[in-house]
Parts: C-alpha cells; structure tokens; sequence
C-alpha cells in the first residue's frame, strides 16, 4: 500500500569515472607553446605569443627575458617592415 519510492542506497550508486586521458597525451605548456613558435623559421610576434598563451604582452616579455633565457636559449629579435619578430636559437 506505500507508493512512495524507496530512496537509493548510497553504496549501489555507480562510481563516477575520471577523464579517460591516457597519461602520455598531455596538452603542452604555455611555455613549450611559445618555444615551438620561436623555433620556427620565421619566428614568432608579440601577437602570435600572446595568443598562443592568452598572456598579456609583458607577460610574454618577461616570459621570454626570464624563463627561456635562463634555460639556456638565445633569444634574439629583428624588426621587418615595422613587426618585431622573436627567435630562439640553441645556446646562448
């Protein structure tokens, strides 16, 4: 005579299940993202670097006097037809 639905047990629920991201599959970081710019042939802009991070362009500066710098890259920079372009070359 009791309509009412019994609630669940807790302990019959499903377990919830994580991504299913293997683990060699990892997004690169910001910083692996500016070093592939910079190695191309052409190098890369402030804008590319910006966009490429979503940092703001003294972000990207710092990023390029401090961090890669000081991992032993040279970082040298051309200005063509008004566009300053940064490349990384091997030591410094």
């Amino acid at each position: 005579m009791n309509d009412i639905p019994k609630p669940q047990n807790p302990s019959t629920k499903q377990p919830r299940r994580g991504k299913a991201v293997p683990p060699d599959s990892k997004a690169p970081t910001k910083l692996e993202r500016m070093l592939a710019l910079l190695t191309r042939p052409d190098g890369a802009t402030l804008a590319d670097l910006c966009a490429a991070t979503g940092w703001q362009t003294h972000s990207v500066r710092g990023a390029l006097a401090g961090t890669l710098k000081r991992k032993g890259l040279a970082i040298t920079s051309s200005t063509i037809d008004g566009v300053r372009r940064y490349r990384a070359g091997a030591d410094a």
